[in-house]
């Protein structure tokens, strides 16, 4: 039996290529948090130096996709990166928010860097099988 030292970052969902889980090098993009309310939903994504007109809510078949793209800054000729941390780029989620939900009854806001979400709970049964967007505000 060999002994290995521990990784103090260890996280045991790191390798695991599932869906659901983004891989190492992403797995902090799109941070989100999922609340529970008596009437629905309230979802809060971090999307900090988006711009609301770079993000896009669409609605397809029960499921919520939620993107994003940011242009890359890139070095000048008086100053280059030493370290890059934040993540450049275009990033989704998707979440299952049920067949009965439309696009009229999510109503998103886009603030201080945090998209927030509500999404109603509904029982009943609509026929949604086309794209829909959802305005931002």
């Amino acid at each position: 039996m060999m002994l290995m030292p521990r990784r103090n970052d260890f996280d045991l969902f790191d390798d695991f290529p599932f869906e659901g889980f983004l891989p190492r090098k992403e797995k902090n993009l799109m941070k989100t948090d999922v609340r529970e309310t008596k009437n629905g939903y309230i979802v809060d994504i971090d999307l900090p130096g988006y711009n609301k007109e770079n993000i896009s809510l669409s609605l397809n078949n029960g499921y919520l996709e939620v993107s994003a793209k940011q242009e890359k800054k890139n070095d000048s000729d008086d100053e280059k990166f030493v370290r890059r941390e934040r993540f450049y780029g275009e990033c989704s989620r998707s979440f299952y928010v049920g067949d009965d939900i439309t696009e009229e009854d999510i109503e998103a806001e886009f603030k201080n860097g945090i998209l927030r979400i509500d999404i109603p709970k509904k029982d009943e049964k609509e026929d949604n099988t086309e794209v829909k967007q959802i305005e931002i505000k």
